[in-house]
């Protein structure tokens, strides 16, 4: 790095600290609160904790489809911001929130339809329980699709500026109303996945308000305008769309490819599907740091790309890998050591623990040195507009390698649950190696707005 270059950072060490840890937090709250939910619901039973499972699996699938929009929308306000064009940035997130409004209430209406066909056929032959908990609590989460849409727009906008710190704050609010609702609706109540189900309805809906109320001050870098009159502007829409449907192709196809898989696991019966669920709550703990900071790339690099600085974006990816590697060791090395209380704590039977064990060790072990090439790596790629390439690979090596080798290793190598876990790890070796390869590249380069 040319001493130039250290005289203009873009980002000093400080701005890291300030987006990173926040992210880091924020999404420490959101995992604790879904495990806390598992835990509470596995007070009413094994069959609610795989209903809970089943339906959050679809829920995942729907929000990493808006995760993927309010990237786009977040990316190109970033690179708005890189080049000191607020204006454009401003209707790049008023665009983004009215258009991701109107695409969440279409696919509520369409899962409410085909709540039936998903019950049935997707999630296969699951258990009579398992089945009326599952409608139970599909009819009340479905409705805060809308309410999950407006708030990860939201918190994009939020974290393109650069400021974590307003969405760790809400997701506090959220998380706060999210355990305390499971803790008074099912012990005070006696509720069973209803008790999970209508606070995570109420909290979702009250941080989309918050972050929609927060964003109308014009202080902001990027706002809502005052009064506001939506104009719809095709050209900005579509650069959205440029990166967030290739984006939320990538992450719909890798959830639905999760989703089938959970169909063979839940062949294998109530234990696997538990056992399966409960290593998804503590899989979510091992990956957080990689994911955070993944989350901070988006941001910092966007803003490099929208300068035209592409030397700093290179030497912040690096410097932000490093921090993912040290983060992803240290939690897991953790994870392992405190495996045994964990499943304490789910008071599993002996064979669901077992299987659970086996899993969560495997898992730990190599999320701390295949994780963060395969999936916090590729936010640069997309920071930079390069989201055709991560889909493509994204999307070929899920349905290739991890649905292929997982039903291999799962059913005809008899390898159970674990089978679908090794064919994961597989999955992150193959995008690790694209992924790496088109960085040291330079194609990259030449995709910005």
């Amino acid at each position: 790095m040319d001493s130039t270059l250290k005289k203009n950072y873009i980002f000093t060490k400080k701005d890291l600290m300030h987006l990173i840890v926040p992210l880091i937090l924020e999404q420490l709250l959101a995992v604790t609160v879904g495990m806390a939910d598992s835990i509470m619901v596995a007070s009413v039973g094994e069959s609610a904790v795989s209903a809970v499972s089943l339906v959050d699996s679809v829920n995942i699938l729907l929000i990493n489809i808006f995760a993927a929009l309010a990237t786009g929308g977040a990316v190109v306000a970033g690179q708005y911001l890189g080049q000191k064009n607020n204006k454009n940035a401003c209707k790049a997130g008023e665009q983004l929130i009215v258009f991701t409004t109107f695409i969440s209430l279409a696919i509520m209406a369409l899962m409410y339809i085909g709540k039936s066909f998903i019950i049935n056929m997707i999630f296969g032959q699951i258990e009579p329980d398992v089945a009326a908990n599952v409608n139970t609590y599909m009819l009340i989460v479905l409705a805060s699709i809308p309410f999950i849409a407006v708030y990860n727009s939201g918190a994009a906008l939020f974290r393109s500026m650069g400021n974590s710190g307003i969405t760790m704050r809400i997701s506090a609010i959220m998380n706060i109303i999210n355990v305390v609702g499971n803790a008074i609706l099912i012990f005070g109540f006696n509720m069973g996945v209803e008790g999970v189900a209508i606070p995570t309805l109420v909290s979702r809906a009250v941080a989309a308000i918050i972050i929609v109320v927060l964003l109308r001050d014009e202080n902001l870098k990027i706002h809502i305008s005052k009064p506001f009159r939506y104009k719809y502007d095709r050209g900005m829409v579509l650069k959205i769309l440029g990166i967030g449907i290739p984006n939320g192709i990538e992450n719909s196809m890798f959830q639905l490819g999760k989703v089938l898989l959970l169909s063979v696991i839940a062949g294998f019966g109530t234990a696997s599907i538990t056992a399966n669920a409960v290593a998804n709550a503590v899989s979510s703990f091992s990956i957080l740091p990689g994911m955070s900071i993944g989350l901070g790339l988006v941001t910092v690099v966007s803003q490099c790309v929208g300068a035209r600085d592409y030397e700093q974006a290179r030497y912040y990816t690096k410097k932000l890998l490093k921090y993912a590697y040290f983060s992803l060791i240290l939690v897991n090395a953790t994870i392992i050591l405190a495996t045994p209380f964990i499943l304490d704590i789910y008071k599993l039977s002996a064979e669901t623990a077992a299987m659970a064990k086996q899993v969560i060790i495997f898992n730990s072990m190599n999320v701390c040195f295949t994780w963060a090439p395969a999936f916090t790596l590729p936010n640069a790629l997309r920071a930079s507009s390069d989201v055709r390439y991560t889909m493509i690979v994204g999307v070929g090596s899920m349905w290739i390698t991890r649905i292929g080798f997982g039903i291999l290793l799962a059913k005809y190598m008899n390898l159970g649950v674990l089978g679908v876990w090794v064919a994961m790890f597989i999955d992150w070796i193959v995008r690790s190696f694209f992924f790496v390869t088109r960085y040291k590249g330079h194609k990259w380069e030449i995709r910005s707005v």
